[in-house]
């Protein structure tokens, strides 16, 4: 497929190997959009998103010459409609406690290379791939956007995730910063969902204990993030704003 004819340009998709990433990666290629994708392992579902003809490209967003890579990849691109930022790392934060022979050194080390790791997927790669690809997303004859996938707990914070929390916070904070900066060329949003959906391994009694926190009681699935996708892809005036898919937790709280 060549690129420079598609209709309905390019969407730059990170992190859509598999759950929610996957299933808008795939029906937005049904839906007429051309994709990039990034991955950090073949799945199955990379596998068929490149026979549906995708472009799929193996990154790191950690590592700075893998992101290049990546952006290098882009390069016959002449524009860029969206990009989504969906790579996602869920870390959960050090047990407080000091174990048997562990050094406070040790002690900061792991701290440090969790926090370091939550910001860096959440927060730095996406303030660096924005920066990058800015010139294709300014290069189209229309309205671009940017939208950021953040999460729920960014607004209200995590007792065991904190590092995590925090790094959504950011995300959410560079959400408006960008808009601010590049209206009214590029719209810059966030979608922050709560629960979606579950694991295989969950068992019933954490379903019903995770269903309970939102006023809508279920788990919607990825349709959800899709739906606000095509809205905001749609919209020409909301800007700056984060789109919050929580079913009324937020009211739940106490």
């Amino acid at each position: 497929m060549n690129p420079i004819q598609h209709q309905k340009g390019l969407i730059v998709i990170t992190g859509a190997g598999q759950r929610v990433g996957l299933h808008c990666a795939t029906e937005l290629l049904q839906q007429g959009f051309q994709l990039a994708i990034s991955y950090r392992k073949l799945t199955p579902g990379i596998r068929a998103l490149q026979q549906a003809g995708a472009h799929c490209i193996e990154a790191d967003f950690n590592q700075l010459d893998s992101m290049a890579v990546f952006i290098d990849a882009l390069a016959p691109y002449p524009a860029i409609r969206a990009v989504i930022h969906n790579a996602s790392s869920w870390q959960a934060d050090r047990k407080e406690s000091l174990s048997e022979g562990q050094t406070v050194l040790s002690q900061l080390q792991q701290d440090a290379a969790v926090f370091d790791a939550m910001q860096h997927i959440h927060a730095r790669a996406p303030y660096l791939l924005n920066r990058a690809l800015l010139p294709k997303l300014m290069a189209g004859p229309d309205m671009a956007d940017i939208i950021h996938i953040t999460d729920f707990v960014a607004t209200v914070g995590s007792s065991k995730h904190q590092a995590y929390a925090a790094s959504k916070a950011a995300l959410d904070n560079l959400t408006l910063s960008l808009a601010r900066k590049l209206a009214p060329k590029v719209k810059v949003n966030s979608i922050a969902p709560a629960l979606l959906m579950f694991n295989e391994g969950d068992d019933a009694a954490y379903r019903q204990k995770a269903l309970a926190k939102s006023l809508m009681a279920i788990a919607p699935g990825p349709d959800e993030v899709l739906q606000s996708i095509l809205y905001l892809l749609s919209s020409h005036y909301v800007t700056g704003r984060i789109l919050a898919l929580d079913g009324g937790r937020h009211l739940q709280l106490p």
